[in-house]
């Protein structure tokens, strides 16, 4: 078992919209980044168990980018999504909901290329992007 991180973040918005805004790709693509000098140009979301999904990330000045990717092994709709990476890493995203507001947690198997404070920084970075989308709009 790899060493896993967990992030998480306080949505003040619905689970109707959290959820919308976290799954459908014209909206992965305004977040899914860790700072304002990257992008996400592109996103593909089959949200079923056994689908697939791929996440463009990119400089947003063309030296570096890459494509996360991975299957769904589990979807309960509003509430859980697990899925492998392409790296065969798990990744487990549960949505909380408290009234108005949704907590969404994130854990990860930290892969072994970088440290984990800084992977834990990198996907605490998006989560708050995720965040401030999602209240913003």
């Amino acid at each position: 078992m790899k060493k896993a991180i967990t992030v998480a973040t306080l949505i003040n918005a619905p689970i109707e919209k959290v959820w919308t805004y976290w799954t459908k790709p014209m909206h992965i693509t305004q977040w899914n980044f860790a700072s304002i000098d990257w992008w996400a140009p592109r996103a593909t979301n089959d949200l079923t168990k056994g689908g697939k999904f791929s996440f463009r990330m990119e400089a947003k000045d063309g030296s570096f980018g890459f494509d996360l990717e991975g299957i769904y092994d589990r979807v309960e709709i509003q509430k859980r999504i697990d899925y492998t990476l392409s790296d065969e890493r798990k990744v487990m995203v549960e949505f909380v909901v408290d009234g108005s507001t949704c907590k969404v947690i994130e854990e990860f198997e930290a892969e072994s290329e970088n440290s984990e404070e800084l992977q834990r920084a990198g996907w605490q970075a998006i989560l708050d992007n995720f965040k401030k989308y999602v209240e913003e709009n």
